[in-house]
């Protein structure tokens, strides 16, 4: 057992996510940073997709009620075991007891806490994922709150204190992110200049970024080319005819700011995709703080499969690394 003495910013339990129910309006939820995650997990020797927890920004404190082995992978965000800073990356020992604190993040949003046997809440729809919109999952269907306990599973006993990620498998963070973009289907609808300056300029990540959305900011506003509202659509320049949302999917709401939708989000709406993000830089959207620059590249659909096919690559080396 785990209690969380204090919760941390939007701290939640996270697995790799509920799949198979987005047609419903169920979306997959699961860690921002998949990667991350499953890294954790592999160095407790969980199998990649147990239930972990994903703290943002500011971490939880966490007091063990039972000796655990446990690892954090993702964010720059110093785990502090009674106050000694613990290697990060890195399994680690903790004794019945001790408390587990975070630090501030140096580079990343999200850190991820993985302990031997996994958050062993129960499975909702395959999953132990947390959607606080429809309180479905998790602990109870939300973030953490103090007091909270957290029940922990058997662990399998594949890997021991000390067990790390060597350096070609940890992630680099912070700094201007560059994410790779398919153009959409309703690219056209941007004027030449928006269309032009939406790959040019920097972007900012503006502060209501979240498990929902991430809202980019500070370069030119977005123009859409004339039209004649379409029936059954709204009036806003960006408003189409209901349509389905991929995870990833940049929306113009009234041709402003872009907004990249992530795992918490809707399935589907009124406004037009400019574009999809690659799956292979979704972990990067997870990863950006507030006030983080990005500017976006054009990719072809070839492009984009492989990238996910080198990402694949990646996460089957952790595997086998710890298998």
């Amino acid at each position: 057992m785990i209690k969380v003495l204090k919760p941390g910013l939007a701290t939640s339990v996270q697995d790799l996510g509920r799949e198979g129910y987005y047609h419903l309006g169920i979306p997959p939820s699961g860690a921002l940073d998949q990667y991350a995650l499953s890294a954790a997990n592999h160095l407790v020797g969980n199998p990649a997709g147990a239930a972990g927890l994903e703290c943002a920004l500011v971490g939880p404190e966490l007091e063990f009620q039972h000796d655990a082995l446990v690892a954090v992978c993702g964010a720059q965000m110093p785990a502090l075991l009674d106050g000694r800073e613990q290697r990060p990356d890195t399994a680690f020992a903790v004794r019945a007891g001790q408390v587990l604190r975070f630090g501030f993040p140096t580079a990343g949003a999200r850190a991820y806490l993985a302990v031997a046997g996994g958050i062993d809440v129960p499975e909702v729809l395959g999953s132990r994922s947390t959607y606080a919109l429809g309180a479905l999952g998790g602990l109870h269907g939300r973030k953490l709150m103090g007091g909270d306990v957290l029940p922990v599973g058997v662990p399998s006993g594949k890997t021991r204190a000390g067990a790390s990620l060597p350096m070609a498998l940890r992630q680099a963070l912070g700094g201007e992110v560059v994410v790779r973009v398919v153009p959409g289907l309703y690219f056209h609808r941007l004027t030449d200049a928006a269309a032009q300056s939406f790959f040019t300029q920097a972007w900012t990540v503006g502060s209501e970024a979240d498990r929902i959305g991430y809202r980019y900011k500070g370069a030119s506003a977005l123009s859409f080319q004339p039209r004649e509202q379409p029936f059954g659509a709204g009036s806003d320049p960006s408003n189409i005819v209901d349509s389905c949302y991929p995870i990833g999917s940049i929306q113009v709401p009234a041709g402003l700011e872009p907004i990249i939708l992530h795992r918490d989000a809707v399935s589907g709406g009124g406004y037009a995709m400019i574009g999809t993000v690659i799956s292979a830089d979704l972990d990067l959207i997870g990863q950006m703080q507030p006030n983080q620059q990005a500017r976006f590249l054009a990719v072809s659909l070839e492009q984009a499969l492989e990238a996910r096919r080198s990402y694949k690559k990646k996460l089957g080396c952790l595997a086998r690394l710890f298998a």
